[in-house]
């Protein structure tokens, strides 16, 4: 009892700070026990401003099982003022709750949407509820939602893409011939749910949509065309604005939507290290993609995941070139990355030069990318493999800006472990020299455990390299170009090893640069714009000599 109420105590102290969200942050992240209990019985008291709710119930969303289960039992009382309603709400949706559909009926009744919400919405579901709707995988609650649809002043986007996550599919109909009638983030939502209903009877109304969207529009269609049939046309590289909407335009003319056999086509050789090849139709099995919207977040589309057939490897993070670049390990693939560049084994063992015949041998196995536009780059890197967070580019680099220009790093702050995207990996021991960007820094991330790594197999393929063979590894990767908080440039070469961690680790391990074959996608399929400057500058720092 002495150790709960010293916990209330410091709960009081830490609401009546000065600085309250730190108070509470450093108070949570100690997490003693009795936290959210305190915090429960705080909030239902009636000292103490109105303000202090607020902070309580952004206590109980970092306070994990603890704070959800607190959360559920507030949302249950009927006492609270709407706006204190909404809030726990808003809450529960942050947190990803599976609420009851009953309780969501009841609010649906008798919580009145927020003043922000405008005057003009009268009787229409507030956006905290509305996402909350979506979350709670109850069907029930399909025919509320799908009635915002119609109306303007309602959360429509949200309506569309809470219907989208229950798989409401007798709303795709709807949600499809409503197109036309919104606009902005809306037009998006609407794509978006399409794709998370995953339900083909949209593609007749998409294709009509195409025909005749502006072209701003175009990107939303297209895309959702693509998820719902499986078949992704080839697009001339780097088309924009009007060009790129009458490709697309043409790409679907004919109405076809089966998916045709990946060709590997466009092959030029620019030199022994350097080539050019685009794929039509790829089998994406390793590929880019968006992430489900978050419930309650403003943007249907913003954080992307890599992919390995289908199952999320790294989240890549948002599309934002003003925010950190930050990659997280999130699951294994079902089966190694590898098995894709098993066909290229064979010739990898020796590789000095590109030519088009090893790129025509090869086209199996490219055509497993995802449709896009390619260069093949051969490569002598110095690597390093990293097993610690302050070793890591992704946190040296706020220190490396500041060396050079004498600044406090506006970007890059926080404990190691905060931007360690999760795994050991390989990175450039210094950044790529001579290029534009004063900092372009490299990573190169594992598609399988590290710890699955044979020592044995690492000695034999150091053995060769001492005795001066190069066994190039393959490497999917990119350029990513960002000004964080709109601040200096900076970019990145990254890449994910499809075939040879062994072979990296026992070039870091000597000292000798790797051998490494770059395939990148240049038309904006991963970074912001393509990156055909970085990657001459990666070619011209370390291409492979003949």
């Amino acid at each position: 009892m002495i150790e709960y109420e010293t916990v209330r105590t410091r709960l009081r102290a830490a609401v009546r700070a000065d600085d309250p969200w730190g108070a509470l942050e450093a108070l949570g992240a100690e997490r003693p026990d009795g936290l959210a209990e305190a915090a429960e019985e705080l909030y239902r008291s009636d000292t103490g401003p109105a303000t202090f709710r607020r902070y309580l119930t952004w206590l109980l969303r970092i306070l994990g099982d603890r704070g959800d289960a607190a959360l559920l039992r507030l949302l249950t009382e009927q006492g609270f003022a709407a706006a204190d309603r909404r809030d726990l709400l808003g809450t529960a949706v942050s947190r990803e709750l599976r609420l009851p559909a009953p309780l969501l009926h009841a609010f649906a009744e008798d919580l009145p949407p927020s003043d922000g919400d405008d005057a003009r919405r009268g009787g229409s579901l507030g956006r905290e509820l509305v996402d909350a709707m979506g979350l709670s995988g109850d069907p029930s609650l399909a025919a509320r939602l799908g009635a915002l649809l119609d109306d303007p002043a309602a959360p429509r986007g949200p309506a569309a893409l809470a219907l989208g996550r229950l798989g409401a599919c007798e709303w795709t109909v709807p949600i499809a011939e409503r197109l036309p009638e919104v606009t902005g983030l809306d037009h998006t939502a609407f794509a978006v749910a399409l794709e998370l209903m995953g339900d083909p009877t949209a593609v007749p109304h998409l294709l009509r949509r195409l025909a005749d969207c502006d072209e701003e529009r175009v990107f939303d269609v297209h895309h959702a065309l693509v998820r719902l049939t499986g078949r992704d046309p080839l697009l001339p590289e780097r088309a924009r604005g009007a060009a790129y909407a009458a490709a697309v335009r043409a790409a679907w003319a004919d109405g076809r939507t089966e998916r045709a056999p990946a060709v590997v086509r466009d092959v030029v050789v620019e030199s022994g290290t350097r080539a050019r090849f685009s794929v039509d139709g790829g089998a994406g099995r390793i590929r880019v993609v968006y992430d489900p919207p978050s419930p309650g977040s403003s943007w249907p589309r913003w954080d992307r995941s890599l992919t390995f057939d289908r199952k999320p490897l790294y989240r890549v993070g948002s599309i934002c070139d003003t925010c950190e670049l930050g990659l997280t390990l999130l699951n294994w693939p079902d089966a190694e990355a590898a098995r894709i560049a098993a066909g290229m084994r064979e010739r990898l063992a020796g590789l000095d030069r590109l030519d088009a015949d090893l790129l025509g041998e090869w086209s199996p196995v490219l055509g497993e990318l995802t449709t896009g536009h390619y260069h093949a780059l051969l490569l002598d890197l110095p690597l390093e493999q990293v097993t610690e967070p302050d070793r890591s580019w992704w946190h040296r680099r706020a220190a490396d800006r500041e060396a050079e220009d004498g600044d406090d790093p506006a970007y890059g702050g926080g404990s190691p472990e905060e931007s360690w995207p999760g795994v050991a990996h390989f990175q450039l021991t210094a950044p790529v020299p001579g290029g534009r960007v004063p900092c372009t820094y490299g990573a190169f991330l594992p598609s399988q455990p590290p710890e699955a790594h044979d020592p044995a197999t690492v000695a034999r393929h150091a053995a060769a390299v001492a005795a001066g063979e190069r066994p190039a590894a393959v490497v999917l990767g990119w350029i990513d170009d960002r000004y964080p908080e709109a601040g200096d440039e900076q970019r990145w070469l990254v890449g994910i090893v499809l075939d040879g961690h062994h072979r990296l680790a026992a070039y870091a391990a000597a000292g000798v640069p790797a051998r490494v074959l770059l395939i990148a996608r240049v038309d904006g399929g991963m970074g912001a714009d393509g990156g055909l400057e970085g990657l001459a500058e990666v070619a011209a720092a370390y291409g492979c000599r003949d």
